[in-house]
Parts: C-alpha cells; sequence; structure tokens
C-alpha cells in the first residue's frame, strides 16, 4: 500500500513539474534579475562571498528557463520549427553558465575586467533571448 501511494505521488509531482508557464517563467525571471544584481553588487563591494552567492542563484534559477508548454505544443508544425524556441533556450543556457563560470573564476583570480566583461556577456545573452523569443 505504501508502494502504490508514494507511486502515485511521485507520478502526480513529475506531472506538475513537467508543466512550466507563463508565470513560472515571469518567476524565473525576476529571480534571474535579482541574481544578476546581488552579482553586481558583489562588484561594486569588491566582495567574492557575494559574486559567488549571485552565481549560484543564477545557475540555479537559469536551468529551469524554457519556452512555457503553450510554446512547446504550438500546433503549427512549420512555426514550431521556424522559432526553434527550445534550441535556443538550451543554447542561452549554456552560454550564460559558462560565463556564470567564468565570473567566478576570474573574480576569485583578481581579474575583475574580465569578470566584468563577462557580466556583460552575460547581461547581451538576456537581451538576446528577449529580442529573438519575447519579440522585444
Amino acid at each position: 500500500m505504501k508502494k502504490v501511494i508514494v507511486s502515485v505521488v511521485l507520478l502526480g509531482s513529475l506531472l506538475q513539474a513537467a508543466q512550466y508557464t507563463k508565470e513560472d517563467r515571469i518567476k524565473d525571471m525576476t529571480a534571474m534579475a535579482n541574481a544578476m544584481g546581488v552579482i553586481q553588487s558583489g562588484f561594486f563591494y569588491n566582495n567574492y562571498e557575494t559574486v559567488a552567492a549571485g552565481v549560484e542563484q543564477l545557475s540555479d534559477t537559469v536551468v529551469r528557463v524554457k519556452p512555457p508548454i503553450e510554446e512547446q505544443n504550438e500546433k503549427d508544425v512549420m512555426a514550431r520549427y521556424m522559432n526553434e524556441k527550445i534550441q535556443m533556450s538550451n543554447k542561452i543556457v549554456k552560454k550564460i553558465n559558462q560565463k556564470a563560470l567564468t565570473i567566478l573564476q576570474r573574480f576569485k583570480a583578481g581579474d575583475s575586467t574580465q569578470a566584468t566583461q563577462a557580466y556583460t556577456k552575460i547581461m547581451g545573452q538576456c537581451m538576446k533571448c528577449h529580442r529573438e523569443i519575447r519579440n522585444w
């Protein structure tokens, strides 16, 4: 009986986790913006722990970001193919994670110029997503 209950709870959790809505994306975007602010504060105060906390928050949040279920289930196959939102999102997530690691490495090594350049490249990836996926 316990196995059945646990199985039902796990299955329900998995099904619920698969539904990524626009509201979820808004929450994640807000968390990413906050993380970028934390990183920036760490730069201004020359505090590695603050930068590391911001990078950790950014990396934890960015992996959850993807097109909402409505966009993933686009009925028109050609529109879904042309948009390439899922592939683009995956590439952007990978680049943001790489640059976040660069921020940590460079800032820890005392090269704040390179760290801020990596920060700027992350901002560029954010804007790329907003321009191409969100049509800003």
